[in-house]
């Protein structure tokens, strides 16, 4: 399973980079707001640091609208994946850039057929939201065993991301789940590096040098 980060902020972006295991990144307006800085110009910023796709979303709702945004973002950079949300107006719009090969990650999924879908019209990735579908007592995990059994067994070449992680026990689950990708939020991602054994470990043997290196 690959590992994006889902942030804006670039030095969260960077430190993740330096970690080896950064595949790729996704952003979104929420996600810029706090940043005070162009979209665009982030975005680009992203691309420079790690060699991945890239996901910007795409705010229009018109059919037209999302297409033209959406040709606008893609041609930002060759890394760069356009967000478009599930609805009517996103399937529509996915089905006509992805036929200029513009990659999509369909995002707001909150179900298999949703999935299904997003994944007949062209996406790339598809999006479902585990954490907030867990938050509303549904079983996000499942949602993504289901997607991820539904484009096995048809042949569909469309990936699942799993978004809207929480912790670190998410990601397990997500990968048991057969995700091709989990997007973390940056203190997952960080949490996971550690375990209370294996920091314990580390200060022991810290302890045993520092006592070598006084003799």
């Amino acid at each position: 399973m690959r590992i994006f980060m889902d942030t804006a902020n670039i030095d969260d972006i960077r430190r993740g980079a330096r970690m080896g295991v950064v595949d790729g990144v996704t952003t979104n307006p929420s996600l810029l707001a706090n940043e005070g800085v162009e979209y665009r110009d982030r975005v680009l910023e992203i691309c420079d640091v790690v060699d991945g796709p890239i996901s910007a979303e795409c705010i229009s709702s018109d059919p037209d609208e999302l297409v033209a945004e959406a040709q606008r973002i893609a041609a930002w950079h060759p890394n760069v994946v356009v967000k478009i949300a599930m609805s009517e107006s996103g399937l529509e719009a996915i089905r006509r850039v992805s036929a200029e090969g513009i990659r999509v990650n369909t995002t707001l999924i909150f179900s298999a057929n949703q999935a299904l879908l997003a994944a007949r019209a062209g996406a790339t990735f598809v999006s479902p939201f585990i954490g907030r579908l867990q938050d509303g007592g549904h079983d996000g995990m499942e949602v993504v065993r289901e997607i991820v059994t539904i484009f096995e067994t048809h042949g569909l070449p469309t990936q699942v991301l799993a978004a809207s992680i929480r912790s670190t026990r998410d990601v397990t689950e997500a990968a048991l789940a057969g995700a091709h990708i989990a997007t973390l939020p940056p203190n997952v991602l960080y949490q996971m590096v550690h375990h209370p054994l294996t920091d314990a470990g580390i200060e022991r043997f810290l302890a045993d040098a520092a006592k070598y290196a006084a003799v």
